[in-house]
């Protein structure tokens, strides 16, 4: 889990560190190896029944086959090669993991240590803040990368404050951690995350209330509103000027490369190469002449999903979105299969977090980056895992039911 948000120590073979791409190079992580070692384990483990191919793989493993079919087209086909090898690791990774998920209690272990990854990132932001760093990035590359990591994680912990009743020791841990989230997000100062995350913690409210509505919520929400504006009032001035002063070159930056994602998507059915965009919005590539014809030199459409359709087709895009949307529906069916258990939690705050992720991911690219994108498949393997496991749940006895409940409020 820890080093999902730290890629410090990955080798890359056959680097190409200067390209500016999604990929650029064959990487392995401390992730991928620990996740080869559970993988092991749990072969030699008689309780983990190990499920080679988990809900969702064959949309998944359309958009892997589609994505390799754009080859052909690939201007350098070893930059494509980089992105499949990181597309397979995802795999494995969701494989893994939605099969060490045989309970609860599995996941359970999984968030209660999410509250020392917000502390660690946090500590590195205020670091970098006092140093004078402009949008500190944490331990990412990139402040927005930083943004859409936290906000789920955010999520998820304040919908465990609304739906879960707890001892005033555990409600304090529980809104400390919610609200070193928050902060993470507004000192980053990315205008796409503050929104989004915005957004997140809206559906949470929305979609508690909808479950069943109780005065306590109210009180928590109208708390959370007044300290939420008293946090926006210590930083507006900087937050005014990160929204009202943003270079006008930006916008027109991110127009210009949306234009020509559009003009790759539409010139071949299986785009122009998987990781290849940062190859061919150059200038010797017909695709970016309506905005400089000369003298470009690189970079990257901000929206997962425009480069998606640029490198692999417009078809294949529409498959990712229909991936995405198979889990956060289940994810949705997951919510009304446990709106009378304190387990709803999750569900909901995955709700908020997902929806705020796809949303932020029209504006950047980022999810395609492997620490998110390894967060995404964490979550995909949560949603389906519970998913899995209601029927088991459903035959419980109320006093079973309650009995497994009983250590849901030790975070």
């Amino acid at each position: 889990m820890f080093f999902t948000c730290n890629l410090a120590f990955t080798i890359n073979f056959e680097s190409a560190k200067d390209y500016r791409g999604t990929s650029r190079g064959y990487e392995i992580s401390v992730v991928d190896l620990a996740t080869l070692i559970i993988f092991g384990v749990m072969l030699l483990k008689p309780k983990f029944k190990i499920k080679l191919f988990p809900p969702g793989s064959l949309i998944y493993g359309i958009y892997l086959g589609l994505s390799i079919l754009s080859i052909q087209n690939s201007a350098n086909t070893m930059y494509s090669w980089f992105e499949v090898l990181k597309m397979i690791k995802m795999f494995l990774f969701y494989m893994v993991w939605y099969n060490y998920f045989i309970d609860f209690g599995q996941i359970r272990k999984i968030i209660k240590i999410m509250p020392l990854l917000i502390v660690y990132m946090f500590m590195m932001v205020v670091y970098q803040w006092r140093m004078g760093v402009y949008q500190p990035t944490g331990p990412f590359t990139h402040q927005n990368s930083l943004a859409m990591y936290v906000m789920t994680i955010g999520a998820v912990f304040l919908s465990a404050l609304l739906e879960i009743k707890m001892n005033s020791f555990r409600t304090l841990y529980v809104t400390g951690v919610f609200g070193l989230c928050c902060l993470i997000e507004v000192l980053t100062l990315s205008r796409a995350g503050v929104a989004c995350y915005a957004g997140a913690c809206t559906l949470v409210v929305f979609f508690s209330f909808l479950i069943k509505f109780r005065p306590r919520k109210v009180a928590i929400f109208m708390t959370m509103f007044l300290v939420a504006m008293g946090g926006l009032l210590f930083y507006a001035n900087s937050i005014y000027e990160r929204f009202m002063y943003a270079p006008e070159s930006s916008l027109e930056s991110r127009k210009n490369l949306a234009t020509s994602a559009i003009n790759m998507a539409n010139d071949k059915d299986c785009g122009i190469g998987l990781n290849n965009f940062g190859i061919k919005v150059n200038a010797e590539y017909p695709y970016s002449k309506h905005f400089l014809p000369e003298g470009f030199k690189e970079g990257l459409v901000e929206s997962v999903y425009l480069m998606i359709a640029a490198e692999t087709g417009w078809f294949n895009m529409y498959v990712y979105i229909f991936m995405i949307s198979y889990f956060y529906i289940m994810n949705l069916v997951n919510i009304r299969r446990y709106r009378r258990s304190k387990l709803v939690y999750l569900p909901i705050g995955l709700a908020g977090g997902l929806a705020a992720i796809f949303a932020q991911s029209y504006l950047e690219w980022v999810l395609k980056q492997a620490p998110n994108f390894y967060q995404l498949m964490l979550f995909f393997a949560m949603i389906a895992a519970m998913a899995g496991f209601y029927k088991d749940y459903a035959k419980l006895s109320g006093e079973e039911r309650l009995a497994l409940e009983a250590g849901i409020n030790n975070f």
